[in-house]
């Protein structure tokens, strides 16, 4: 595909290819979710596959993860099995300069957050849109919650002084459910000026498993632009 068909496939692969080349033999590796994290895992297939990498298995964060996985043949395993987690490597749907995170645009930022966290590296993989000078400036935040406390949970988020929209499906009548089997409120605030307060706020109301606020846990942000025509990938 030549570079002026789609110049933000390209740079996605790149980044992509970027983050799969951190990735040392014998790692356990945290697989996220996403269509940047989706070369990742193609290339760490790849890297496999040719022998450069070797003894390396997966922890996926989302069923979509888990099915690219063994499609690429790389081997996966479970939290149960294992002890620790090397390095995780995944999307974001904002990252701001401190490298706090606001994801969940694919509804599994639980999984994901579990996985992060434990990983002794955490490589996040952007495009530049992605980033913004304080988090909540153009994506909604994520808090999934278990069905039957989506009227009380919604209550406490406008008393916060969120707006609640719970997310639809898009080829699906109903609202979206997470692989957990529970629903997601895309929650809109007009600032977000403390993300690491928010974020327990937040996982303190009764009814919410989790939500999409990320903080003082990616180590490296890698985004990827196109300059002049060309993809570039810088380090944050």
């Amino acid at each position: 595909m030549s570079v002026a068909a789609d110049p933000v496939k390209l740079m996605k692969q790149e980044v992509g290819k970027a983050a799969a080349e951190i990735v040392k033999s014998g790692s356990i590796v945290g697989l996220g979710t996403g269509s940047t994290t989706a070369y990742t895992i193609q290339y760490l297939g790849d890297r496999l596959k040719s022998g450069e990498l070797k003894d390396i298995v997966g922890v996926p964060t989302s069923f979509q993860s888990e099915v690219l996985a063994k499609q690429y043949g790389i081997p996966l395993t479970t939290l149960d099995a294992i002890d620790h987690i090397d390095i995780a490597i995944d999307g974001a749907d904002e990252v701001d300069p401190h490298k706090n995170l606001i994801k969940g645009g694919g509804a599994a930022h639980t999984r994901e957050k579990v996985v992060d966290y434990l990983a002794a590296q955490f490589i996040v993989v952007v495009d530049s849109s992605k980033l913004v000078d304080r988090l909540g400036s153009s994506f909604a935040v994520p808090v999934e919650v278990i069905p039957m406390a989506l009227t009380p949970v919604s209550n406490a988020i406008k008393e916060l002084g969120g707006i609640p929209e719970l997310r639809m499906g898009l080829k699906k009548a109903g609202p979206v459910i997470t692989d957990q089997g529970n629903m997601v409120i895309d929650v809109r605030f007009d600032n977000i000026s403390d993300p690491v307060n928010l974020e327990k706020t937040l996982n303190n109301i009764p009814g919410v498993l989790e939500n999409g606020i990320f903080v003082n846990c990616a180590d490296v942000v890698l985004i990827g632009e196109v300059i002049d025509g060309k993809p570039v990938v810088r380090r944050m």
